[in-house]
């Protein structure tokens, strides 16, 4: 390969993950637990957004069992998040192994 030609390459997988990054960060994604009683969202790059707790449906003296089903909420829009991240990277690098975990 010439190396303009690679040079050009670069620059489109630059861009390509320059246009994934942005999508990552405006994307939202949603944990619940509980049947939907606790949501977490979180960004596309894993942070969390916000959490919502439907308190007709559970009872804030049970520190337990919020405790838990917060946590169950976020695991899940934080692996929901990661998904989303591994596809994007993946769809920009190819799959080329350690690269997506660079970003």
């Amino acid at each position: 390969m010439k190396m303009d030609k690679i040079i050009k390459q670069a620059q489109r997988m630059q861009a390509q993950m320059a246009l994934a990054q942005e999508e990552l960060e405006n994307a939202v994604l949603e944990g619940a637990a509980g049947g939907g009683a606790v949501k977490a969202t979180a960004s596309g790059h894993g942070n969390i957004l916000s959490i919502s707790i439907d308190k007709e449906v559970v009872n804030p003296d049970d520190v337990e069992m919020l405790e838990d089903l917060v946590l169950g909420a976020v695991k899940e829009a934080l692996t929901k998040a990661k998904a989303l991240s591994d596809e994007k990277m993946n769809s920009v690098t190819g799959g080329m192994g350690g690269l997506s975990g660079l970003m």
